[in-house]
């Protein structure tokens, strides 16, 4: 499943003229494979380098790799004004790795070096993927300076969590170049269903507090939420992201909403959905919460510990679907109810439940994932599914990353809305 999205996101770059450019991090090395990818789907690359890009991986590797020579230099050819030239022939740009300072220059419309010279001068989409260490990607300065360049329009993918240099582990990887392929794919597509769209997002876990220090929760992660709504915002929508507690670094161009509780959920939900086109249910939202909160920490050798009464949480993806069928059913006012895509966390009976769940809560489409496999589920950052629509639709996903599924999800919301548009 990886390799054939991979590869037919790389066909869509065929015959495309990209600018490359690659500043000075150990991720460097990755921006090689991305050329690589690229030639390989028929693109033709110009690669710019950072001075400290060079430090990492040389001029020569690039060339070697496009068949073009990789240039350092503003000045390298200063009778053509080299910068503006590499500008004008790219149909679009990718700047990977993007450095924390990289990306400060380009907020901040800074032109020292040829690299953010030629971003200065470019008029064709742009795609910007940071790699920097934790710290440096969650300082005020980057976060804001994110935010300022997908507002202008630049296409921000990653970064992800994993292993960084010097061992540390923690947000700031770069993505893979699968994931960066397919960002400049859907970049150079024309406007998207998606474009323009209120799209709701839930993601994470809820946690259900039983006294100051403990509570009931689950092992949801958070991962899968946080990549739909970063593919919806990559599609131009504009994206509402309702969070449990997480450690996950908040995607570019999308407003969060952190929540803890089932109940603080559902009332950040239903107060969105009002006016949202799209409502994504990723949330792992807890059945239960105990009935009782006790104000002061309970010692363990009291024996109420042992025995939490329970009381239900309410349904929110049931809610949204009975309101849904109001709707429908009266053309209630504001206008029609927002797409409905659920998912369902499952062990066993996986299509006989999500078929279930689809039709007695009143869902267009909805994600059914086994947790009970060590490759798929919650923590990890692959996953398996199998998706399920109100129409009739079934389509087995096999193992994956959670953000090429996350563009699968995409792609049949998209279908969708064209649908309602076209009813």
């Amino acid at each position: 499943m990886v390799g054939f999205a991979q590869d037919f996101a790389a066909k869509e770059l065929s015959g495309r003229h990209v600018l490359l450019g690659v500043s000075g991090g150990i991720a460097a090395y990755k921006a090689a494979a991305l050329a690589r990818e690229l030639v390989k789907g028929g693109a033709t690359v110009q690669v710019v380098l950072t001075p400290g890009a060079t430090q990492f991986v040389g001029a020569a590797t690039f060339a070697g790799l496009t068949g073009r020579p990789a240039h350092t230099g503003i000045f390298d050819e200063a009778h053509a004004i080299h910068h503006v030239r590499l500008a004008r022939e790219a149909d679009i740009a990718v700047f990977a790795p993007a450095t924390a300072n990289l990306i400060a220059k380009f907020a901040a419309g800074l032109a020292d070096d040829l690299v953010s010279s030629t971003f200065t001068c470019l008029t064709c989409p742009v795609v910007v993927a940071p790699a920097m260490h934790t710290e440096m990607w969650s300082h005020t300065a980057t976060q804001d300076n994110i935010a300022t360049l997908a507002r202008r329009g630049v296409l921000v993918v990653g970064p992800d969590e994993g292993e960084l240099a010097g061992g540390d582990v923690g947000p700031g990887r770069l993505v893979d170049p699968a994931t960066i392929v397919a960002a400049m794919a859907a970049a150079l597509r024309p406007s998207r269903p998606l474009a323009g769209q209120r799209v709701v997002v839930t993601a994470g876990g809820t946690r259900e507090p039983i006294d100051p220090v403990r509570y009931i929760g689950n092992r949801s992660s958070g991962k899968m939420g946080y990549a739909l709504a970063a593919e919806c915002s990559r599609r131009g929508a504009r994206v509402e992201l309702v969070s449990g507690p997480t450690w996950l670094p908040e995607p570019a161009g999308v407003s969060t909403h952190s929540v803890e509780t089932a109940l603080q959920m559902r009332d950040a939900v239903l107060e969105l959905a009002v006016d949202a086109d799209v409502v994504i249910k990723a949330a792992a939202v807890a059945d239960f919460r105990p009935t009782v909160y006790h104000r002061q920490k309970i010692r363990k050798e009291h024996l109420e510990l042992g025995s939490v009464e329970l009381e239900r949480n309410p349904d929110i993806l049931a809610e949204l679907g009975a309101d849904r069928r109001r709707r429908q059913s009266e053309g209630a006012i504001p206008g029609p109810a927002p797409l409905l895509v659920g998912f369902a966390a499952e062990t066993d009976l996986e299509e006989e439940r999500g078929r279930d769940k689809l039709h007695r809560k009143g869902m267009d489409l909805i994600v059914v994932n086994r947790v009970d496999m060590a490759d798929a589920g919650f923590n990890v950052d692959t996953n398996r599914a199998l998706l399920l629509g109100a129409d009739g639709l079934r389509a087995e996903v096999g193992l994956t990353t959670k953000a090429e599924l996350a563009g699968v999800v995409c792609d049949q919301i998209e279908a969708l809305l064209v649908q309602r548009q076209q009813s």
